[in-house]
């Protein structure tokens, strides 16, 4: 009796604890967005025409919008807040309580494939991927890498030996973006600031994929 009255308290806690997290992204992102600026980077798509002249096919340049990263980022903490202000809601947090009861925290995985995809899209942009289907590949495997930490909750409740293929397969679908983010980064030659930069986005990134052997 004691030990659920215990655990009755720590899920109270950790309502509170959700809400308050709620308040304190959305003012951050609200403050993020009075101080933004117009920077904008330039999303591009390199389809393939018929060169006239040489008779090839050739693929050509072409700007399809300009992507303002001040949005974007104000967007991932706003995404953050909503997750954090529905996990507080009382019918959904009975769910989210449910799920914890047995080593699960699906809520987690669906903000995070959507919350760190969209950071990842940014910082890719920032090292001069700008083409849309490269971006919408490493958005995507960023997401996958996510959603397997989902699968090995799902697949690793109430068991003793813990099967960890579902880990391993999300790592190495998150790893990837990042295997192109390093080939771009070593290609223009900035290295030492923007591989320090990359390096610390990379690591608190990749902090998701620990959270499953939490």
């Amino acid at each position: 009796m004691e030990f659920e009255n215990n655990i009755n308290a720590k899920l109270n806690g950790l309502r509170k604890f959700n809400a308050v997290m709620a308040c304190f992204h959305l003012a951050q992102g609200l403050v993020l967005f009075l101080l933004s600026t117009n920077f904008s980077l330039p999303v591009m798509s390199y389809f393939l025409e018929m060169d006239p002249i040489s008779n090839k096919l050739t693929p050509v340049p072409e700007e399809l919008f300009q992507l303002g990263l001040s949005p974007l980022i104000t967007g991932f903490l706003i995404i953050t807040a909503i997750a954090h202000a529905t996990v507080a809601f009382p019918g959904v947090f009975r769910w989210y309580a449910r799920n914890l009861r047995k080593g699960a925290n699906y809520a987690r995985w669906m903000e995070y494939s959507i919350s760190s995809s969209v950071m990842l899209v940014i910082i890719a942009m920032l090292v001069g991927i700008y083409d849309v289907g490269s971006l919408i590949l490493m958005f995507s495997l960023n997401a996958t890498m996510i959603l397997f930490g989902w699968i090995m909750e799902l697949h690793n409740q109430n068991v003793q030996d813990v099967n960890w293929a579902s880990y391993w397969f999300g790592t190495f679908a998150g790893i990837m973006p990042w295997v192109v983010i390093g080939v771009y980064l070593l290609a223009q030659e900035a290295v030492k600031e923007g591989l320090r930069v990359s390096s610390t986005e990379f690591l608190a990134l990749y902090s998701f994929s620990l959270t499953s052997l939490l």
